[in-house]
């Protein structure tokens, strides 16, 4: 039975946020260890009277904890560069280039020195953990384009199917040419362009290349990937023993982008969302 393009739309997601999604905590925790050494000696200068002498002392004796001292400020790189009335500079703290007075200044100007003196932190270690926390949050857009393909092989993998056996991730259109020894020119443009698919399956006499995607905004890369997808759909028809498959879904990101993807969706039979997923669509297909 024909399938109902805007019946089918109104059950896509809004968002497809797993638990990992918002915080890495093995990373952050990672980070941290890192260092754990450097801040508990940093640690000594909480509440110091002269933190300045103490500061001196404490990086002469310790050179090391200068490497520690960007994440204060919530920066990954080991350089920071600033500049106002006293002059411009470039402070490296991992091979440290400047004089002891010259990194005091950077401390006392940053506010550094006032975080730690003043008791308004009581551990550098717990401090640093919150900002890695903080800093983590923006890879989340990162470890959000990997979410829809995370849950598609989730679905791969119930449906009883093996990584490196059964199914394969991220394949190129060369490399399944070689493996099963058919001919995808048709969709490689005679070669000259090499796509590759997020998973590959091979069931039976059939070969499913797979792609996956969640969009939660729109813009002109929802109709070029639904365009681009149209032609590959259409391609694939005209080679035997080989299927396209999509994994799509977004409401507010296709929702501006409908009329490109009921498009491909009306060339597209294996072309399924989030709701198809958890209704047995792998399943199916494989069958």
């Amino acid at each position: 039975m024909k399938r109902d393009f805007n019946e089918w739309l109104k059950t896509f997601k809004s968002s497809i946020c797993d638990y990992g999604y918002y915080v890495d905590f093995e990373k952050v925790y990672y980070n941290v260890e890192n260092i754990k050494v450097e801040l508990n000696i940093l640690n000594s200068l909480i509440g110091s009277n002269n933190i300045e002498r103490d500061f001196a002392k404490l990086t002469n004796d310790y050179p090391q904890v200068f490497k520690c001292i960007p994440i204060l400020l919530a920066v990954r790189g080991r350089e920071i560069y600033a500049i106002d009335g006293d002059g411009e500079y470039r402070f490296n703290f991992n091979k440290p280039d400047y004089t002891t007075e010259e990194y005091i200044m950077f401390m006392r100007k940053t506010g550094l020195f006032d975080l730690i003196a003043h008791h308004v932190i009581n551990n550098l270690v717990d401090y640093v953990t919150g900002v890695e926390v903080g800093l983590d949050s923006n890879g989340r857009k990162n470890r959000g384009g990997h979410l829809m393909e995370n849950l598609v092989e989730d679905y791969l993998i119930k449906a009883g199917l093996v990584k490196g056996d059964t199914y394969f991730k991220e394949m190129k259109l060369s490399a399944i040419e070689r493996k099963w020894n058919i001919d995808l020119s048709k969709i490689s443009n005679q070669g000259k362009a090499e796509k590759r698919f997020d998973f590959v399956v091979k069931k039976d006499k059939t070969i499913y290349a797979i792609e996956t995607n969640f969009y939660t905004g729109g813009g002109s890369k929802l109709n070029e990937t639904a365009r681009s997808y149209k032609t590959i759909a259409l391609e694939a028809k005209q080679i035997d023993g080989f299927a396209f498959v999509w994994f799509t879904d977004g409401y507010y990101g296709w929702k501006s982008a409908r009329h490109n993807l009921e498009e491909t969706f009306e060339v597209l039979d294996n072309m399924f969302c989030i709701a198809d997923l958890e209704n047995g669509a792998i399943e199916r297909l494989l069958a």
